[in-house]
């Protein structure tokens, strides 16, 4: 089983964050938290790297239902989705697959909620032109 769910996109990396960050809205996310990785990189440790941009996304009610089954649900949440550009230019959006990193934890409610939101990552993902 796959960690995550990706798709290469045929626009430039501002243009696919805009897309990424829409797609999630629509599907019912909100981007809780944005990290900047080329920027943090260059200011922490001085190193250049890629365009490189990790959203925190949630989907409140989905966030609230889980949290009500598992109250340490939060070590997982948000849901990170993942925009980079890659050396040729090429520019990919991932999605964690949370039934994945749910996996460990026995309970078949939480399992439930964790396949409505891998759902609609995928869908958030396979939306993005």
């Amino acid at each position: 089983m796959s960690y995550h769910f990706s798709k290469t996109v045929g626009l430039p990396f501002d243009a696919a964050v805009a897309a990424a960050t829409e797609s999630l809205k629509k599907n019912g996310f909100g981007v809780l938290t944005q990290i900047d990785v080329k920027d943090t990189l260059h200011k922490k440790i001085g190193v250049d790297f890629r365009p490189y941009l990790i959203l925190g996304a949630c989907n409140p009610k989905l966030a609230y239902e889980a949290l009500t089954l598992e109250d340490k649900i939060g070590t997982m949440l948000p849901c990170n989705v993942v925009v980079q550009q890659h050396r040729d230019n090429e520019v990919e959006i991932s999605a964690v697959d949370p039934v994945a990193s749910m996996s460990s934890i026995d309970n078949p409610n939480l399992a439930r909620v964790a396949n409505q939101v891998r759902d609609l990552l995928k869908k958030v993902i396979s939306d993005i032109a």
